[in-house]
């Protein structure tokens, strides 16, 4: 039999499983993180006839070449293009993210780890988040109670678990006053002067809201006051009220007499003290009415010089109008002395046993500098703005922090450039719950591709530790709401078609013609 049909029959079968991975690749196009491969042949099972002999001078002879005749070819190797990026897929789903760079993700499957740049995500009926091309559950690091990532062996990132599910409520710590006070305002000038006693009763209005340590929100009214001195001004209290609009101060008793039934209202003070500055702030029984519940708090400030209120004051420069700082004379605490800091700590300092007021307020301790609430005054000003004062707040310092909040509920999860996965909740907070982990290999084509978008490490590619990477160490970054596409390119795909095809037919002639010349040869008898 001819040599020739055997090498035709070897070329037919390369070609075809050349065409094969051109088929697998075209049928790929449009899978998310495919990539595409190809195959290389190489030539295969020379028959010797003569080997080479080298020059001979004695016979004066030449040198002859080996006579070798090939019997066809054969696969040498199916690479997958696997460092080639394919083209990025805007999905705006906050759970969808692309890989720019060689990083993979790392995923679990059947308790094998598998590696993968599909980053189609989404979380499961538990909360575990997980790849949607393929079900396998996405690999990372956990998050801390502070939200430090905790960079550890990969594990399944349940990101929806209980613990997860609910923000805590905090105590806020600072409140930012803002606005203006026109010296020329009506609403400034004190009727009662001033003298040792603290008018808690008339001024120009402001107020400011704050949470405790299980998110109530409290509101404390206060007055700014004129004083004898230019661009001074007092800062005094005139009550603390609940969500339910109560005050901290006054206790409400209702008794049914069981008689006759009839209802009766009584008040008494609870005995709350709140601090501001200097001044402490309570109602005693002499300023209220048992009856009627009508109150008036008093205002006291140990320590203050003699024939002063001793209140909290806001001072500007009385010339520009600009906001100089506060003077208070306690202590210890912020704001004690003139020009000397830009906050006045309000501070519930003392909730008795037996008041019906539970006491979860976040009380100033010295030795820490925590507790209480700073009221920033330094975003004041003294403009004149046609004669009427203008005044607001916001919890928290300008930068948003110390603002406190009330519990929340996670209502969405996203995920940022750099993997970390971050938790929304109902009351505003955001929370890190955990981080993708990625790794790279040394040769990751070496890889092994068993489908789903899934590769699997080889002696050849390299093995996993375990831990994975921060894809922001140099392992690339995540864009976030995208996906990467296959890296099928169709028109290279077409042509290694077309040669593809032509090298069939011509194998396939080769089995033809050697078939006409075996004819030929049997015919020499007939």
């Amino acid at each position: 039999m001819m040599r020739s049909l055997f090498s035709g029959v070897a070329g037919l079968k390369t070609h075809q499983t050349r065409m094969d991975v051109i088929g697998n690749n075209i049928a790929n196009v449009n899978t998310v993180g495919f990539k595409s491969s190809s195959a290389n042949f190489t030539d295969t099972f020379y028959q010797t006839i003569s080997s080479a002999s080298g020059p001979n001078a004695q016979t004066s002879t030449a040198g002859v070449n080996a006579k070798q005749i090939g019997l066809g070819s054969s696969v040498a190797s199916i690479t997958t293009n696997i460092t080639e990026q394919g083209g990025t897929q805007t999905t705006n789903r906050a759970l969808d993210v692309a890989i720019n760079g060689d990083a993979f993700l790392i995923v679990k499957s059947g308790g094998a780890t598998y590696f993968t740049k599909s980053g189609a995500l989404n979380v499961d009926a538990d909360g575990t988040l997980y790849c949607t091309t393929n079900g396998a559950t996405v690999q990372g690091w956990l998050a801390d109670a502070d939200g430090n990532i905790v960079r550890d062996s990969v594990r399944d990132l349940k990101v929806m678990s209980e613990e997860y599910m609910y923000s805590p409520p905090t105590a806020t710590a600072n409140v930012t006053l803002t606005g203006n006070v026109d010296k020329n305002d009506k609403n400034l000038p004190i009727t009662s002067g001033n003298t040792t006693t603290i008018n808690t009763q008339e001024g120009f209005r402001m107020t400011f809201t704050f949470f405790d340590r299980i998110g109530e929100e409290y509101t404390v009214q206060m007055y700014l006051q004129e004083t004898e001195e230019p661009g001074a001004y007092n800062l005094v209290i005139s009550d603390v009220l609940d969500s339910n609009g109560e005050s901290l101060f006054v206790k409400k008793t209702v008794t049914i007499d069981p008689n006759t039934g009839i209802e009766t209202t009584t008040y008494s003070a609870t005995g709350v003290v709140v601090q501001l500055g200097a001044a402490t702030y309570t109602v005693t029984a002499d300023n209220l009415n048992a009856e009627t519940g009508k109150y008036t708090v008093s205002g006291t400030a140990t320590g203050a010089a003699a024939g002063t209120v001793g209140a909290a004051q806001v001072l500007f420069d009385a010339k520009s109008g600009e906001f100089l700082g506060t003077r208070n004379d306690v202590a210890g605490r912020p704001g004690t002395s003139l020009y000397s800091n830009k906050a006045i700590l309000f501070d519930v300092v003392t909730v008795p046993d037996g008041s019906g007021i539970d006491d979860t307020f976040s009380h100033y301790d010295a030795a820490s500098d925590l507790g209480g609430v700073e009221v920033d005054v330094s975003y004041l000003t003294q403009y004149s703005q046609g004669g009427v004062a203008n005044t607001s707040y916001y919890r928290g310092t300008p930068a948003g922090l110390g603002g406190g909040n009330v519990a929340g509920e996670l209502a969405g999860i996203s995920i940022d450039q750099s993997g970390k996965i971050i938790g929304t909740y109902t009351n505003g907070d955001k929370r890190v719950l955990a981080q993708l982990a990625v790794t790279t290999f040394s040769n990751p084509s070496g890889l092994e591709a068993v489908g789903d978008s899934l590769f699997a490490a080889t002696l050849n590619s390299g093995l996993f530790d375990g831990v994975g990477m921060d894809i922001t160490s140099g392992a690339g970054k995540f864009t976030v709401g995208a996906l990467e596409m296959s890296n099928v390119d169709l028109s290279t795909e077409f042509t290694q078609m077309i040669i593809t095809q032509r090298g069939f037919q011509a194998n396939s002639r080769i089995i033809t013609t050697s078939d006409s010349m075996l004819e030929e040869l049997v015919n020499l008898k007939r």
